[in-house]
């Protein structure tokens, strides 16, 4: 379709609630959407004054035909944008992923229904109960019904004309007290309907209402002096109870509710979901959303909660959630709470998702380490204002000894872990003192000269190890080379953390607990260490040329030239005139062997292969 007959064709949408679809030119549905206004919504996409991220703009470039589907309310048009992103998969819709498939309770449409675990849901007027995310759990609530009831578990069809006919006879599980018999019609249809129908409460969680009304059936057994049914009976009771005593109770008065909490990251939303009734919780389940245009978090939870609700056939006139949802749906409405017994149970959903969240994206991680990596960036573009991800990370960190010994050190972090090949130091060439700001612009400058004029890449982030006035210092530097706006650059703090932007007043504290605060600490010390190694090695290395230079005659290039042969101050003291004589020449060299030979030499014992012995 052209661009006028695409522009003509949003010009004749209906201002009505819907479903839009978006198609590429192969014919194929790349987009699902739903709106309350379908003009408003479709028409957003192609304003020229939007502003649209990367991916939408994307999206936008390959449609090419759009149709749409009216409904009545935005509840249908949530539905129906639900079973459409099911049914074809859009390229640019959540994905919505689940493990595997979950088995529920089938309660059978028969005459006599049986109740058996499946995996399998078919439309054949069945009722299912569940899906149960813990195979466990549900074999427990399977146990609590063979315990309170007897339930046939053959497959003969128990028509009233076959029973009437006597076509069946009882086998051996109503020998051992496992079933009632219907078969022989030795159970009325009425006794194990009432049956089926105590086992739908307690599969629906009304667990209060069926010990209710068997406290009533055993008064009535106990008035009428029949003390063993009533046994009987008390005992199904404390199996009920026990059951209950399980559960997660809040408060009894929380009937009915639906619990939803999210929590999001740059690529997924995962929700996690409670069915709550009389206070307790009768299902859990997470489901985990892959986004695909940033979706915000109240999309994500609007698309989950359809979706939960119709797979857990929940009719729950409340559904409380942690942040303010714009959905509509008929006779229900949405609490945030602040505080009591709702507010518990919405942090005990939000732990769980948590739980859930880290388990995943662990698991992620570990199959696909770039997937952390690529995180970890995106975090640190985020938390540090970056226009990109800082593949490329390079901190400089200064060193000196009461003004002498100045030395710098830079250190470099590649894909969030040290490149130790790409370590340097410095030697401060052009600044006298204790100046440590002159000395940071000095290597700043130095640096990044240097890479400009052999076109090498340039790093995606500069840390500075101090605070304001270090960074204004660097910041000089990239100004002369005109690097200002290129080149991300922080400055941070040792004493409270505080990481510094060019021309901010008030530093920025992240969280002490953010992977990118810690990255950031870990290039930093990671220089503060390798700076100070390189200071000691300069100290050690002047103090041993010192020692030689002390030496009357001896200058700092001759004790450069013996320390460059020797190694070391030690050698040199043991070596013989021989020895030293071919690096410094021979006067050089009795100079030096004499210093350190004259205070196990007689005065008059000759030097080796000296003419002459010393005289006193």
């Amino acid at each position: 379709m052209k661009k006028a007959s695409l522009k003509n064709k949003i010009r004749n949408i209906p201002d009505k609630p819907g479903v839009y679809q978006y198609f590429n030119k192969e014919g194929t549905i790349i987009y699902v959407g739903k709106a309350k206004s379908l003009k408003k919504r479709v028409g957003s996409y192609f304003m020229k004054s939007a502003a649209h991220n990367g991916k939408l703009i994307l999206l936008i470039k390959r449609i090419v035909d759009i149709k749409v589907i009216v409904v009545d309310t935005e509840l249908d048009a949530l539905l129906l944008e639900n079973n459409l992103i099911k049914k074809y998969q859009p390229r640019y819709n959540v994905m919505l992923k689940d493990d595997k498939t979950f088995p529920w309770l089938c309660v059978k449409d028969e005459d006599f229904p049986r109740i058996f675990p499946t995996r399998l849901l078919v439309r054949d007027g069945s009722q299912y109960f569940g899906p149960y995310p813990n195979v466990k759990m549900m074999n427990t609530i399977m146990e609590l019904i063979h315990s309170l009831y007897k339930l046939r578990n053959c497959n003969l069809k128990l028509s009233k004309e076959n029973i009437e006919a006597k076509k069946f006879k009882v086998c051996l599980e109503y020998h051992i007290k496992n079933c009632k018999g219907p078969c022989e019609a030795l159970q009325t249809k009425e006794d194990y309907d009432q049956t089926i129908q105590e086992i739908k409460e307690i599969l629906k969680g009304n667990i209060h209402s069926v010990i209710a009304h068997l406290k009533e059936i055993m008064k009535r057994y106990s008035d009428n002096f029949e003390f063993e049914n009533a046994h009987i009976i008390k005992g199904k009771i404390e199996l009920m109870e026990r059951y209950k005593s399980k559960s997660v109770i809040v408060n009894p008065n929380i009937h009915n509710v639906d619990v939803f909490s999210i929590l999001t990251n740059e690529d997924y939303g995962f929700v996690n979901y409670f069915k709550v009734v009389n206070g307790a919780i009768i299902q859990a389940h997470t489901i985990e959303l892959r986004k695909k245009l940033d979706e915000t978090p109240e999309e994500l939870l609007a698309l989950a909660i359809i979706e939960m609700r119709a797979r857990f056939n929940s009719e729950s006139n409340e559904i409380i959630v942690p942040i303010a949802m714009k959905m509509d749906i008929p006779n229900v409405y949405f609490t945030v709470p602040k505080r009591g017994d709702k507010m518990h149970l919405l942090a005990l959903s939000e732990k769980n998702v948590q739980y859930y969240m880290k388990e995943k994206l662990d698991m992620y991680e570990k199959l696909d380490p770039q997937i952390k990596i690529d995180r970890l960036l995106t975090l640190m573009q985020k938390d540090l204002r970056l226009t990109e991800p800082p593949k490329h990370i390079e901190c400089f960190d200064n060193s000196n000894f009461h003004g002498d010994h100045a030395v710098a050190a830079m250190t470099v972090f590649k894909d969030g872990k040290p490149s130790k090949k790409d370590y340097r130091h410095f030697n401060i060439k052009t600044v006298t003192g204790p100046d440590d700001f002159a000395s940071m612009e000095e290597i700043i400058y130095r640096r990044y000269k240097r890479m400009i004029d052999e076109n090498q890449t340039l790093p995606q982030l500069i840390v500075i190890d101090g605070g304001k006035g270090q960074l204004t210092a660097a910041i000089k530097s990239l100004k002369k080379l005109k690097l200002m706006g290129k080149v991300g650059i922080i400055g941070i703090a040792k004493r409270l953390e505080e990481i510094y932007f060019p021309g901010d007043k008030i530093p920025l504290y992240i969280d002490k607990k953010s992977e990118t605060l810690k990255i950031i600490q870990r290039i930093r010390d990671e220089a503060h260490r390798f700076g100070i190694t390189h200071h000691r090695n300069q100290r050690s290395k002047e103090t041993i040329k010192t020692e030689l230079a002390d030496i009357k005659g001896i200058g700092q290039g001759i004790a450069d030239k013996l320390l460059a042969h020797f190694k070391s101050v030690k050698k040199i003291k043991v070596a013989t005139l021989e020895e030293i004589e071919p690096v410094i020449g021979k006067a050089k060299a009795k100079l030096v062997y004499t210093h350190f030979h004259s205070e196990t030499i007689p005065f008059d014992t000759p030097i080796p292969n000296s003419p002459t012995p010393i005289k006193p």
